[in-house]
């Protein structure tokens, strides 16, 4: 397999100089730039505060300039961030050691895993790689240095040289264990400031409390005692992760540097880690707010002026609605957001056998601009987020769901609901045991119905996304959640790299099975302009277990159909072609020796259970012959 950025297609990639070079220009924001980071800022503080926190922004964005080479300064000048994704762009997410051997750094190990042809991915999405103390990664220490035990700096950039790499910006807390809020348990008048405090729990109302949305069922309020004696500090998802005073803008500022940095050390994306609860508003949801997408939009202003090519990707698992507001305008918010819809929407095809919902939420399934993208994913390292589908699916479709998916052994995590009480929040399970029943089944068919459900998030318009153990086809680790009682344990396993490459090599083990099948897929994916993030996405009628969609290239040269069976039965297909389709002749296979020939503007294929097939038609150019 080819070993180089460039051959893999990757934009050409220069890292930043390790020091600043305070001989070069300097940094010169344009009118434009400056004023619109004013506004911002006066949005978020007020105008007098917003004019003394805007030479520090801009010191900070001047030193992150003085780090660029001329040629880097050169390439940056030329990049389009209305261009940031094609289709051969797709992402693995994995923590930096979820694959061992006994030889290396878990980092030098991961980078070796992903010359493989099934895991070799153009984004490589590494989990928060930093000192932590909880929430495996998620309760960040210090932002600035990698993990020991995983690898250092230097591994890192060896990694940035071959992918496009995904960062953690952790925005929303910090560890309890960490330097900064031990300087505030000090009284440190620095930090005073810089976490959300309060002298007494009942400073929070129960009217107020009733009102958080919040992805646990934990207290919003954690003790703890400080040098001025005990305070109660705002933790949103655990009292080891101590949420951010955003109305300080010195937290603002010390984030926008931090990201700055994460960027000269080779991010290419960064990942907005529970965005939508970085302002908190007693007395609202504290989550969507007006104040939250200022923040947002402000980084987009940052990232475009002194960085532009790299795309901010906002991780927010609410319902679909609310998640695609991230977007903005499309050129002023996120340039990509997580598609959290999709997991829910095509569990719920697979376990109905019926694409209804599915199909009639793609048919209107679009970023507001070229300049966006949705990141198409079935799993991710926590579980199956189900709040994606909340107003798509009924919600007895909903428990039909948390159901099914616990009858093939997974586990629900709950979160607090307005009002009190508790609702199903996220699925706990691999892709692989969500999908397919526990025994008592053919093997074959479930590889094919895995394969399926993944050809779904291939399809559809957007830039896709696997996790690890969704490309490795691993079943739920319920052993190790046994022993640590943390529900998504069952999703994080670690696996020995010689045992993978062991059993990628053997025909009658599940991944010697899956790996050529999955390979075909993405490799094919990839090779199809008809799949860019820019090109056309039209769900065409179909039997309900069909997903049947037409893609067209941003161009307008190349056509492809995409059919997928959804049922364990077999289906027949009649597909009324639209007019950019019609008249082509014989579509041929791309997965497979099948033809199909156009009568009368229409297809007729019989699909096989659980069946893809991608056709495209006979003599466009890069169609089969």
């Amino acid at each position: 397999m080819p070993d180089s950025a460039a051959q893999r297609g990757v934009p050409r990639k220069i890292l930043y100089d390790r020091r600043p070079n305070y001989s070069r220009p300097a940094l010169e924001l344009d009118h434009a730039t400056r004023e619109d980071l004013l506004a911002h800022l006066t949005f978020l503080y007020g105008k007098e505060q917003a004019q003394e926190a805007m030479p520090e922004m801009e010191r900070i964005l001047k030193v992150h300039h003085a780090h660029k080479s001329e040629e880097l300064r050169e390439l940056l000048a030329g990049r389009d961030p209305r261009r940031l994704f094609s289709e051969k762009d797709m992402i693995l997410i994995t923590y930096g050691d979820m694959i061992k051997d006994g030889e290396g750094t878990p980092l030098a190990v991961l980078a070796r895993a992903c010359d493989d042809h099934m895991l070799a991915p153009d984004i490589l999405h590494i989990l928060p790689f930093f000192p932590y103390s909880s929430d495996r990664g998620f309760s960040v220490v210090d932002f600035s240095k990698v993990d020991p035990r995983l690898g250092t700096w230097d591994d890192i950039h060896r990694l940035a040289g071959r992918f496009r790499l995904m960062f953690d910006g952790v925005l929303n807390h910090i560890s309890a264990h960490s330097q900064a809020f031990h300087r505030f348990l000090d009284g440190d008048p620095e930090l005073k400031e810089f976490f959300i405090a309060y002298d007494s729990p009942d400073e929070l109302t129960p009217d107020q409390r009733s009102k958080i949305f919040r992805p646990r069922v934990s207290d919003i309020l954690t003790p703890f005692m400080t040098l001025e004696g005990v305070r109660y500090l705002w933790t949103t998802f655990s009292p080891d992760q101590i949420d951010l005073n955003y109305r300080n803008p010195k937290v603002l500022l010390s984030v926008v540097q931090a990201l700055l940095f994460y960027i000269r050390q080779g991010a290419d994306l960064l990942r907005l880690d529970a965005v939508t609860y970085i302002w908190a508003e007693p007395g609202t949801e504290c989550i969507h707010l007006d104040q939250t997408h200022e923040i947002v939009k402000l980084l987009r202003t940052v990232v475009e002026a002194v960085a532009p090519g790299v795309a901010l990707v906002t991780e927010t698992n609410v319902p679909h609605a609310d998640n695609v507001r991230y977007f903005g305008s499309g050129y002023d918010e996120a340039h990509m957001v997580y598609n959290f819809a999709l997991p829910p929407l095509v569990l719920h095809a697979i376990y109905r056998q019926c694409a209804k919902y599915l199909a009639a939420w793609a048919a209107d399934l679009e970023p507001p601009s070229e300049a966006t993208a949705f990141f198409n994913i079935l799993d991710t390292h926590d579980g199956i987020g189900l709040m994606g589908a909340k107003q798509i699916l009924p919600p007895e479709e909903i428990e039909l769901i948390v159901g099914t998916a616990q009858a093939h052994g997974a586990l629900i995590s709950q979160k607090t609901v307005e009002g009190g009480g508790e609702e199903p929040y996220e699925i706990n399970s691999t892709w692989w045991s969500a999908v397919n029943p526990v025994g008592g089944e053919d093997h074959a068919l479930q590889l094919e119905r895995y394969l399926a459900s993944r050809a779904v998030a291939l399809s559809l318009k957007g830039v896709p996304g696997m996790y690890l153990h969704g490309a490795l086809g691993s079943s739920s680790d319920l052993e190790t959640y046994q022993r640590t009682g943390v529900k998504r344990d069952v999703n994080r396993a670690t696996v020995d790299l010689a045992v993978l490459e062991a059993e990628s090599r053997d025909p009658s083990s599940r991944l010697g099975r899956l790996a050529p099948r999955m390979s075909l897929l993405n490799l094919t994916r990839v090779a199809q302009k008809a799949f860019h993030p820019q090109g056309s996405q039209k769900v065409l009628a179909a039997p309900e277990a069909v997903l049947a969609l037409l893609r067209v290239s941003s161009d307008g040269e190349q056509r492809l159909l995409s059919l997928i069976n959804l049922s364990a039965s077999p289906v027949p297909c009649r597909l009324e072609l639209p007019a950019p389709a019609r008249g082509k002749g014989i579509w041929a296979d791309l997965l497979g020796p099948g033809r199909v020939t156009e009568q009368g503007g229409a297809l007729e294929v019989e699909l096989k259970p659980y069946q893809v097939m991608w056709l495209r038609p006979r003599g466009e150019e890069g169609a089969p012959v």
